[in-house]
């Protein structure tokens, strides 16, 4: 059984769509007669086109918060829509913002909210979700109780983004309500790490390294490698927790999950968490000294050594190209 509508929480920046919003709108295309867009700030007119493109019918959008902060705002303007007409499903992506306007509305419209789902179906009358647990060794289904709306947030790549041919999206004024004290919290400024290259949860090739470097100044030649292939560099929790590399650099279970064509894990022994965050990628490349490491038992070419020995190489080799 189809159902009626879903409504997905649109994020951008800089008048571009959030990777993550596109995916989710794919998986609602499959499971919803009408999809539409909740979505806060200056810029929806200007991403209408790609939100219609992905299969939205309709934003509707809070506009310019003037600083205030999006979840709190937000989730009112979503708890009253919600009471005139409430949606089947509520989809929202595992971030910032999008776990803070989840958990508002749940309280609101006194919901329960099911986080870090991979998957959404409908089964019979139901809707169900599914979350890893154990380091993704386990799948936890969870059914919704009946009463409309469920709430669910979803990890990145969960789903694939693909595009429906849809015409831009309608562009209606969502009221926001009165937050009270909440509503008068205003973001002053944003810190925005310095980066060059793709992202790391969109790159087509992510070199990451781990504790076999050995110390933080050996985490150049990943940085170097990453380049030389026009990738991002990643990192496992050991090096982030050492402070060696920011937590952005994480690639895990409390990190980032990445499905890009190429994965190279170099000095990475590959702890459960680990794997989690980068075992749908299409290709894997280990490169560990001990051959008992576990990252070896899913590469799709593993090599036993010495990073410090093969990544020069590699590197070399790449250069000499160019």
């Amino acid at each position: 059984m189809a159902l009626s509508t879903i409504w997905v929480h649109a994020e951008a920046s800089d008048a571009k769509v959030a990777t993550i919003t596109l995916e989710m709108l794919a998986k609602a295309r499959e499971l919803a007669d009408t999809v539409e867009c909740f979505h806060s700030g200056p810029d929806a007119e200007a991403i209408a086109a790609t939100l219609g493109a992905h299969g939205a019918g309709k934003v509707h959008t809070t506009g310019d918060l003037g600083g205030g902060l999006a979840g709190v705002h937000l989730a009112s303007a979503l708890a009253q829509a919600a009471g005139a007409a409430p949606p089947d499903l509520v989809m929202f992506g595992t971030t910032y913002d999008g776990r803070d306007t989840a958990a508002r509305l749940s309280v609101k419209l006194d919901k329960p909210v099911i986080t870090n789902n991979t998957d959404v179906a409908v089964e019979g009358d139901d809707i169900v979700v599914f979350e890893p647990i154990f380091g993704g060794t386990q799948i936890v289904k969870t059914k919704f109780a009946a009463g409309a709306p469920a709430i669910a947030t979803f990890r990145p790549k969960s789903f694939v983004a693909e595009e429906s041919g849809g015409a831009a999206a309608e562009v209606a004024e969502l009221a926001v309500p009165d937050s009270g004290a909440a509503g008068a919290a205003r973001v002053t400024d944003r810190h925005v790490e310095e980066s060059s290259g793709p992202k790391l949860d969109e790159a087509a090739v992510v070199v990451s390294g781990g504790r076999g470097l050995g110390e933080a100044e050996k985490y150049q030649i990943i940085e170097d490698l990453a380049k030389a292939l026009k990738g991002a560099p990643g990192a496992s929790r050991a090096i982030v927790d050492a402070g060696w590399v920011p937590y952005s650099y994480q690639v895990g279970q409390t990190g980032k999950v990445v499905k890009p064509t190429v994965y190279i894990a170099a000095g990475i022994s590959g702890a459960t968490q680990h794997m989690v965050g980068m075992k749908g990628s299409k290709n894997i490349v280990a490169i560990n000294k001990d051959p008992e490491a576990p990252i070896l038992s899913i590469a799709d070419l593993g090599i036993v050594g010495d990073v410090h020995k093969v990544l020069p190489k590699l590197l070399e080799a790449l250069q000499s190209r160019g």
